[in-house]
């Protein structure tokens, strides 16, 4: 480089981030740390804080100590494999009625909804803006024995088919059974599934509908071929956010169910808040609830994808 190009450049054409690889390299770890110490603080700390009183013995008054009793694993899934079970059940069965209810919710909204989109949408989140608690107590009242929506069905003669599917007590009650639990989880988790679905499906054109119609293909054909693979990134991402949430719910099962649906967060309240000797078990619970979902989230997300899962 000859001296009167050299004279010619400007003065900050020496001192460009290129010469200063250091700072540039900084940079992007100083914007990460905040994140990191968050999850360091209030995630990587309680469960290291979990594992350790899922090992000790004591009791409220003498304290805790880390024995290494690793029998408090094996109690729980010998004492309390029921509640286990139905927590996976009643979360896998909310997980797939909220997609066979969101999918068509989300696929009317995004193709259908014209002008009327970000109303309907609006309408979909307005419960959220209300308390969990507050809405799980109002279908208590809705679905006591004294509520309007057991008279209905008193009045259309259809408790009997509903006890026979098990839906109904003996005694023709719609609270403390897994149907008014899993009723209770589908409408408070509904949005979450049906928000992605959203989102992905309003992301596909429309013009590829039209070639699939020029093509022959049916109205299901179109569906199969063009609009299930685009939005299955919107149907993980959504079966996840459901999911997740539900498998340690206990409001529900607390407010609308009985004894016979206690599931896993019922316990590690009863044993953590009631229990003198009970926080090693309730914690031996929740790691076990964590690393539950944490295997079969993995597990999913593998045999589905992950590609334009973010």
């Amino acid at each position: 480089m000859s001296a009167a190009t050299v004279q010619a450049a400007p003065p900050d054409a020496l001192s460009r981030p290129e010469d200063h690889p250091k700072k540039r390299n900084i940079l992007p770890y100083v914007l990460l740390a905040p994140g990191v110490l968050w999850l360091l603080i209030f995630f990587l700390i309680p469960i290291f804080t979990a594992i350790s009183a899922s090992v000790q013995t004591g009791s409220l008054d003498m304290g805790f100590k880390v024995t290494w009793n690793w029998a408090n694993y094996s109690t729980t899934f010998s004492q309390y494999s029921t509640e286990v079970w139905h927590s996976l059940e009643y979360s896998v069965a909310c997980t797939v009625i909220c997609l066979a209810l969101g999918y068509p919710l989300a696929y009317f909204i995004a193709f259908r909804g014209g002008r009327w989109k970000n109303l309907l949408m609006a309408l979909v989140i307005a419960p959220a803006f209300t308390s969990f608690l507050i809405r799980t107590v109002a279908w208590e009242t809705l679905l006591s024995d004294h509520g309007w929506i057991t008279r209905v069905l008193m009045d259309l003669k259809v408790t009997n088919v509903m006890v026979h599917l098990g839906l109904l007590t003996n005694n023709h009650q719609l609270l403390n059974t897994p149907f008014s639990v899993i009723f209770g989880m589908v409408y408070n988790f509904l949005p979450f599934t049906v928000l992605p679905l959203y989102t992905s499906l309003e992301k596909i054109d429309p013009r590829l509908h039209e070639a699939g119609r020029d093509l022959f293909c049916s109205g299901f054909k179109t569906w199969r071929y063009i609009t299930w693979p685009l939005s299955l990134p919107g149907v993980i991402a959504g079966t996840l956010l459901t999911f997740i949430p539900a498998v340690g719910d206990y409001v529900n099962a607390y407010m609308l169910g009985g004894p016979n649906t206690h599931v896993i967060g019922t316990v590690i309240e009863n044993e953590a808040l009631r229990d003198v000797f009970g926080y090693p078990i309730a914690s031996a619970m929740g790691v076990i609830l964590t690393a539950g979902t944490l295997l079969i989230v993995l597990g999913y997300v593998k045999k589905a994808g992950s590609e334009d899962l973010l």
